[in-house]
This record gives C-alpha cells, sequence and structure tokens, in this order.
C-alpha cells in the first residue's frame, strides 16, 4: 500500500476518532447486540439486525483508520521552512482574477477535507493547479463549472 499523506492535525483527528470508535462505539453495540438477542426470534428482530449492520460499520471504520494510520505520511507543515512555495499542508490564500473574490484554502489528505472549512484535498483541481507554484503566480485550475484563474497572494506555513 502506498504512503497516505496526512497533516499532524489530521492524523490527531484519525487517531482521536480512532479512539472513540475502538473504547466507545464498539462495545456499545456488542450491548446491543447481547441485548437484542436476549430478545429471542432473531430472523423478526430488528434491533439486532440494526446493532448488527452498524457493528460492520464500525469495523470497517476501524479497519480503514488502522490501514490510513500504518501507512500515513505525517507532515508538519511548521517544520518546514517557508519558502513561499504551495506545497502539501500550506494554507493559501488567494484572488480570483475574474471576481476579485478572496479565497483561502488550506491542503490536506483526502481524508481531512471539507470544503466548508476551507480543507481541500491534493487531489481537488484546485489543489492540483497551485502545487510546486510561488507567491505571486497566477494559475488556472481547471474546475466543473470552468475554467478559474487564481492569483497566489500568499503562502502560509500554518
Amino acid at each position: 500500500m502506498s504512503k497516505v499523506p496526512l497533516t499532524r492535525h489530521g492524523a490527531d483527528a484519525m487517531r482521536e476518532e480512532l479512539k472513540k470508535l475502538k473504547n466507545e462505539d464498539r462495545p456499545r453495540v456488542i450491548a446491543a447486540i447481547a441485548e437484542a438477542r436476549a430478545h429471542g426470534d432473531l430472523k423478526e428482530n430488528a434491533e439486532y439486525h440494526a446493532a448488527r449492520e452498524e457493528q460492520g460499520f464500525i469495523e470497517a471504520r476501524i479497519s480503514d483508520f488502522d490501514g490510513k494510520l500504518s501507512n500515513a505520511q505525517i507532515i508538519d507543515i511548521t517544520q518546514i521552512p517557508h519558502t513561499g512555495k504551495v506545497i502539501f499542508g500550506v494554507t493559501v490564500l488567494l484572488a480570483d482574477e475574474d471576481t476579485g473574490e478572496e479565497l483561502t484554502y488550506k491542503i490536506v489528505g483526502e481524508d481531512e477535507a471539507d470544503i466548508k472549512q476551507g480543507l481541500i484535498s491534493v487531489g481537488s483541481p484546485i489543489a492540483r493547479a497551485l502545487i510546486s507554484k510561488m507567491e505571486g503566480d497566477v494559475v488556472t485550475a481547471k474546475v466543473p463549472a470552468g475554467d478559474r484563474e487564481l492569483e497566489i497572494v500568499e503562502v502560509r506555513h500554518e
């Protein structure tokens, strides 16, 4: 399996969720299965089937997180010298050349991405257009809505 890039914050969040899944969710669903079994006939026991389905979901998440964390390449951007170059983990202030709108994105791993919080995946069209460019550069990002001309105003290591 190839290395999975994660920011330090993303790896910490994944570890916390994994801990919750193992220490809280897994025991809770095991208890729910045991209680549902005590009610008798399992063929028509909706609680039993719902708990088993939830158990499958929890076990899949645990397996997924264990795999990703064991193959993670954790990048702490604060330890990398600031050169003005866009790399994984930086926060980028952009100006849309057409609208003048200012955008701020942090380039993160696929599992950390949340556009509502300004976290974009390193594999997204905008991040791919920005990687290896410098402050002051204007890039063209091919997004589903069409091409966007974006100027890199500032690159921050936060």
